[in-house]
């Protein structure tokens, strides 16, 4: 479970980029960030990876000040947590099986780092994620001849092979068509609930939010205005968010 308390993020100008937010996060959720661009989505997102500081407040994992932990602990963390850019990235040279093996490069031997040969069952498990994600018939192919969507749920691969315990996802179905991004967002929920991975995903378009995630966040001018149970959102949700 994840605390996030009175959060406040503030530039040298005095700008307030977010203002005293306080949410939580179950483990298994999966969680749509909604507002328009500039609330401060992005932002929320890296302060909750650690990519970012903040101001203020606290950020509460499974009890544990993050704050307080130390060096290790908080690299140990970020193996953790995983981040999903809007631009995938992955290493357009290699095929995807390669960018996926990728995430398991510390845990690799130095000897299977030199000689570029992973074990079986890393392979295997390698494999294994692709085929989860819809991608085994092109885990031999380079990345760069893939569609952006298709290069996203090889980020998604990626992040799980590493272990990751929670997916942030920085508008991973941005630009994409319809058919892609809906299924982007079917293996998000997939990993979600089959794995009890927890899943922070920021979006603009309200109808995948309805759809796939189980809470909605709404942020507007860095606070947060709505926090429900995922439904269809009311007229006056939607104009506090918009």
């Amino acid at each position: 479970m994840i605390s996030i308390r009175n959060l406040t993020k503030q530039y040298e100008s005095g700008q307030e980029v977010l203002k005293q937010i306080s949410l939580q996060i179950d483990d298994g959720d999966f969680v749509a960030l909604l507002g328009v661009s500039g609330s401060g989505k992005s932002t929320i997102l890296r302060c909750l990876t650690m990519q970012e500081k903040w101001t203020k407040g606290q950020l509460i994992y499974n009890g544990e000040d993050v704050t307080a932990m130390n060096l290790l602990q908080r690299l140990k963390l970020r193996t953790e947590w995983a981040y999903l850019h809007e631009k995938p990235q992955l290493n357009p040279n290699k095929s995807a099986l390669k960018n996926v093996l990728s995430g398991r490069f510390f845990e690799t031997p130095l000897w299977r780092k030199i000689i570029g040969k992973p074990a079986m069952d890393e392979h295997m498990l390698a494999m294994d994620l692709l085929e989860k994600v819809g991608m085994l018939d092109k885990a031999h192919e380079r990345v760069s001849k893939l569609s952006h969507g298709e290069q996203q749920r090889v980020a998604i691969a990626k992040a799980l092979v590493k272990g990751a315990k929670m997916i942030v996802a920085d508008e991973p179905v941005s630009g994409l068509e319809p058919e892609s991004a809906i299924q982007v967002m079917q293996d998000l929920k997939h990993v979600c609930q089959k794995q009890q991975v927890t899943v922070v995903c920021s979006l603009h378009q309200i109808e995948l939010a309805e759809r796939f995630a189980t809470r909605i966040w709404g942020l507007s001018q860095g606070k947060i205005v709505v926090d429900i149970p995922a439904r269809r959102l009311t007229m006056r949700e939607k104009d506090l968010i918009f």
